[in-house]
């Protein structure tokens, strides 16, 4: 007699920033390819809800930064784990998946997986930048730990947490095929010139410390080159406002094209990309862009991370963490200057052997990292799915 089909599980994500939409929505659907019929809800964006995800939370309740900044958030984070608990205790998922937000996802996974439920995560911590003391709380809280970046599961050599390298979802969906011209001719920009693509931040806190010495930059780099134009992905609505404020204050004859999202399509069609440390390093360096990365936080931020010692990496952005060599200039805080940003970017235009140094440590990356992510994840959580069902 053969055994009854499973029906389809049921499975829970909670993603964090828009970073992790992006890698969700992959993932949401490689589960609603492996899994037809799936239940898959949790706290998502567009792309995870384009996907497939029922949303039971906005992304945006856990979009904050920094370590400083964090503190009036958490009263209303708080209120939001107590709500996922009640939610995923009452009504079970068969599994649960954090993506990314490690301070958040992993403190709802320990307290899910105390009262057992099976749970993984999507994005190692950067226990190998900061905090490495971390790891030891990640094992009281997943199963599985899903690493993006291939020099991450040594990290959790001998810790008891079964650590799997997947590859990077964006890393199959995007490639350095487009040329700037067919980028801009894909935007519309007209006209003859470099064009450079600025991108603050997706987060408040970013553009509220970026926004004005990326502004001013651009205004010198405008006196220094005919023709330069600028484009600029807005992220979200709620940061137009603040863009376009620094822009008029700071760069009011820079010919500026902001667009709504599509920060891919800004990047592609740019000669240099300037912009914030983050995910978005990482689609530049897939998409083939030479760019300088730049960061500045909170006084009290900087002086924790730097100053005390708690990064423990050399370098803050992911070209430089990935390749063999670093090859992408990174200004920090006070060296964030408007001068500095805008020698970088021309330094980027003029020198041809400089560019190309970059972009050939980028091919490099790119090949490393296309690993049919999403699919690797899928099959990672179908096996854990496996063995519960084993068991009963």
């Amino acid at each position: 007699m053969s055994e009854p089909a499973r029906p389809p599980p049921s499975i829970a994500l909670v993603a964090g920033e828009l970073s992790g939409d992006l890698l969700g929505g992959a993932i949401v659907r490689a589960l609603k390819a492996r899994f037809p019929g799936a239940r898959i809800r949790g706290v998502a964006g567009p792309r995870m809800v384009e996907g497939g995800c029922e949303s039971i939370g906005s992304i945006e309740e856990l979009s904050v930064m920094g370590l400083a900044e964090v503190l009036p958030a958490i009263p209303r984070l708080l209120r939001l784990r107590a709500r996922l608990i009640d939610e995923f205790t009452s009504d079970r998922p068969d599994i649960f998946v954090g993506i990314d937000a490690p301070d958040f996802n992993l403190g709802l996974s320990r307290r899910l997986r105390e009262r057992g439920l099976r749970t993984a995560h999507v994005v190692s911590p950067t226990i190998w930048a900061w905090r490495p003391g971390r790891v030891k709380g990640i094992a009281r809280s997943v199963d599985l730990m899903l690493c993006l970046f291939p020099f991450e599961p040594k990290h959790y050599e001998g810790s008891g947490v079964t650590a799997q390298f997947i590859g990077h979802p964006l890393a199959n969906e995007l490639d350095a095929e487009i040329t700037p011209a067919q980028g801009r001719k894909n935007l519309g920009l007209e006209g003859e010139g470099p064009v450079i693509a600025i991108l603050p931040g997706s987060r408040g806190g970013e553009l509220k410390y970026l926004a004005e010495p990326f502004a001013r930059a651009a205004a010198l780099l405008n006196e220094r080159l005919p023709g330069v134009r600028f484009v600029s992905p807005i992220a979200k609505p709620s940061l137009e406002a603040g863009l376009r404020a620094a822009i008029a204050q700071h760069a009011p004859r820079c010919r500026w094209t902001l667009l709504t999202g599509q920060s891919r399509e800004a990047m592609r069609a740019a000669d240099v990309v300037m912009l914030a440390s983050g995910t978005a390093t990482l689609e530049c360096l897939l998409l083939g862009r030479p760019m300088v990365v730049a960061y500045r936080t909170s006084r009290l931020t900087a002086w924790m991370m730097l100053d005390l010692g708690l990064l423990k990496t050399p370098y803050v952005s992911l070209p430089n963490l990935l390749a063999p060599e670093p090859t992408v200039t990174e200004l920090l805080q006070d060296a964030a200057s408007p001068e500095a940003l805008a020698t970088e970017v021309q330094r980027l235009l003029d020198d041809a052997a400089h560019r190309q140094r970059q972009l050939a440590a980028f091919d490099g990356v790119r090949a490393d990292l296309r690993c049919n992510a999403a699919e690797r994840a899928t099959e990672a959580i179908a096996g854990l799915l496996a063995r519960d069902a084993v068991r009963r």
